[in-house]
């Protein structure tokens, strides 16, 4: 009763302090608004400034959370210091991928493509540091050798996977608030902070004026996949094994055409969505009247 009481808190604690970082960054964006500003899939602009608000607002709530159980004499401040440090290393180099990176290339073979071409991407970088930050976040935590390299893998390979569904609005949030709803039915109380800061700040999303970018959603990823680490190791290892399925079938299949054909994907995808506009019907062509020929028009003998 304690640790659900606990959990509601931080989540409220991670809810106020995302809409307060949110207003605060949107009033004084750091480097300028034209820094965070990006277009979305209707061509409108939006800002990234949600990310960083969601994942301030997130490590807020785990810290609250943390502190709650300390003064408690309960266990846990390991399990916060590797989320707060998952999160806050997945947040710092997404940004970083969002304000420097380009956006040619795309996805793992995309980056590896062009690290074999001696090419460094800030994609590439994004993800060394993200992986780095998920082998020290695992290590904090504790665990044999085999359960800090299953922790890492699912801090890294979380972050990647929730980014990859942020291409339309909402639907990250959407995917993280299940996720972290079955992580909370398996005693994961850990999520709550994650998800409260982000629901706080969905309404932003499903209006199309702000989106979780790279910082958002990897930092999103990264708490909801340090939270995991307190699973059973082979809850742990099939988890795993569907991120990197997941994650190896986005290189060969786009996740929105797949929702689209799927009736209740699409409606969960579509849940609080504007509408999407739909082409203008063309009206079927008019009748001609019948050709008449006349005399004059006909082609001479020999022609």
């Amino acid at each position: 009763m304690r640790r659900a009481a606990y959990a509601a808190a931080a989540g409220a604690c991670a809810a106020g302090a995302a809409r307060l970082a949110y207003s605060a960054m949107s009033r004084r964006p750091p480097g300028g608004l034209k820094a965070w500003s990006r277009t979305n899939h209707r061509g409108e602009p939006v800002t990234l400034l949600e990310g960083p608000a969601v994942a301030a607002g997130a490590i807020a709530g785990v810290l609250a959370q943390g502190v709650q159980a300390g003064l408690a004499g309960s266990p846990g401040g390991r399990r916060a210091a590797a989320m707060i440090l998952a999160g806050a290393g997945a947040a710092a180099f997404g940004a970083y991928d969002d304000l420097a990176g380009s956006g040619d290339r795309r996805g793992f073979r995309g980056h590896l493509g062009a690290l074999r071409h001696g090419e460094v991407t800030t994609g590439a970088v994004k993800l060394g540091g993200i992986g780095a930050a998920g082998i020290i976040s695992a290590a904090l935590a504790g665990g044999s050798p085999a359960d800090v390299i299953l922790n890492a893998g699912l801090v890294a390979g979380g972050a990647n996977l929730l980014n990859l569904f942020d291409l339309r609005p909402g639907r990250a949030i959407k995917v993280a608030v299940a996720s972290g709803a079955l992580l909370g039915a398996a005693g994961r109380d850990g999520v709550a902070a994650p998800l409260g800061a982000a629901l706080a700040l969905l309404p932003e999303d499903l209006g199309e004026r702000a989106m979780l970018g790279d910082a958002g959603a990897n930092a999103l990823g990264a708490m909801l996949g340090a939270s995991a680490a307190g699973l059973s190791r082979p809850a742990r290892i099939a988890l795993l094994a569907g991120i990197a399925g997941l994650t190896a079938a986005s290189e060969k299949v786009s996740f929105t055409k797949v929702i689209a054909r799927t009736p209740a994907l699409n409606w969960l995808d579509m849940l609080g969505r504007r509408p999407v506009p739909q082409p203008p019907e063309t009206e079927p062509p008019a009748p001609q009247p019948p050709l008449v020929t006349t005399a004059a028009q006909q082609p001479e003998p020999g022609e």
